[in-house]
């Protein structure tokens, strides 16, 4: 296996705040980021992938392909969750389990929006249909673990309307706007779209940067904690969304040939849920507790994605392998 991609990424200015954000917590530095700042770079990271999103895709003409597409994103978000509750109902609760399997069935835009800056220093682009694909996978794996803690609970105090969960999972902050930003994006004129290029474009990577710095800080905080709890969540945490992108990244060959393509599918599938699935279930699955599954996402799978993840994915994709149906 070819490990110069993945000494590549880890030599990546963005990588490296993540990890200045971890050690600071290490060595109890007092360095954060305001949360008014942190919330404001979030939401400016979601705008400007959703903008450009919706600038590629109205240069580009509706095929089979992109339905197929969709289809495939959908389909692998209700999988997902299926197999994984089937795991963890073995050792977690039902309703911690049906969580879990939620989570790690959505997908994550933070990962998403890391992965755009990842594929861009390898200079592959994918299609701006992608963006549409991530905001659709976030609501069928919530569904699906509502539909299961239900199914397999004894308790009769989960009284769940599956339409306020799809409605939330919908007009939950950052799938809205970067929804949002995609249909801006079809709307906006060339002439107009190049007026904030600067602004959507060539301080996209400065702010990724100070992002993942305030990422690392709070995954720091949490994985501390998180250890104690036991090995199990651990170790699932790094070798479900091993399996679930290198498994993607084979199979999107079925779909699509191209690579940033495949790629986008492989890291939304290996990714999990902290921010719209931890919101849905305070909701719908009060006695699932957070303080298992949000750690896992954030403090756990989302280091591995980005640190040694997203080479794999991508080296899979570009083997022998990931050409078996290319």
């Amino acid at each position: 296996m070819n490990i110069d991609l993945l000494l590549e990424n880890l030599s990546n200015p963005a990588l490296l705040f993540f990890v200045l954000g971890i050690l600071a917590v290490h060595v109890k530095s007092d360095l954060e980021i305001p949360k008014n700042s942190s919330k404001f770079i979030s939401l400016y990271l979601l705008f400007a992938i959703g903008f450009k999103g919706g600038q590629e895709l109205i240069h580009s003409s509706f095929t089979l392909e992109i339905l197929w597409a969709v289809l495939f994103g959908i389909t692998i978000a209700c999988i997902i969750p299926l197999y994984n509750f089937l795991i963890l109902k073995r050792r977690l609760s039902i309703e911690n389990a049906g969580a879990i399997a939620a989570a790690y069935g959505s997908v994550s835009a933070v990962t998403f929006v890391t992965a755009v800056s990842f594929l861009e220093g390898q200079n592959i682009e994918f299609s701006g249909y992608m963006v549409a694909i991530m905001a659709l996978m976030e609501a069928p794996a919530i569904i699906v673990g509502v539909i299961l803690i239900r199914v397999f609970s004894s308790s009769n105090q989960i009284k769940t309307r599956m339409r306020n969960v799809v409605s939330h999972s919908f007009t939950n902050g950052s799938v809205f706007l970067i929804l949002g930003s995609l249909v801006i994006g079809i709307l906006t004129s060339d002439k107009e779209a190049m007026g904030i290029k600067p602004f959507t474009t060539d301080i996209f990577k400065g702010f990724l940067a100070i992002f993942l710095l305030d990422m690392g800080i709070s995954s720091g905080k949490k994985l501390a904690d998180f250890i104690k709890g036991g090995w199990f969540t651990f170790l699932f945490a790094i070798f479900i969304p091993l399996i679930n992108g290198c498994a993607t990244a084979i199979l999107s060959g079925l779909i699509t040939d191209d690579i940033g393509n495949r790629f986008m599918f492989a890291i939304l599938a290996a990714s999990a849920s902290y921010i719209a699935v931890p919101a849905a279930m305070k909701m719908a699955v009060p006695k699932a507790n957070p303080g298992i599954f949000v750690p896992m996402a954030l403090a756990v799978t989302f280091p591995f994605n980005i640190t040694f993840g997203m080479p794999i994915y991508l080296m899979i994709i570009n083997s022998s392998l990931g050409r078996l149906f290319g």
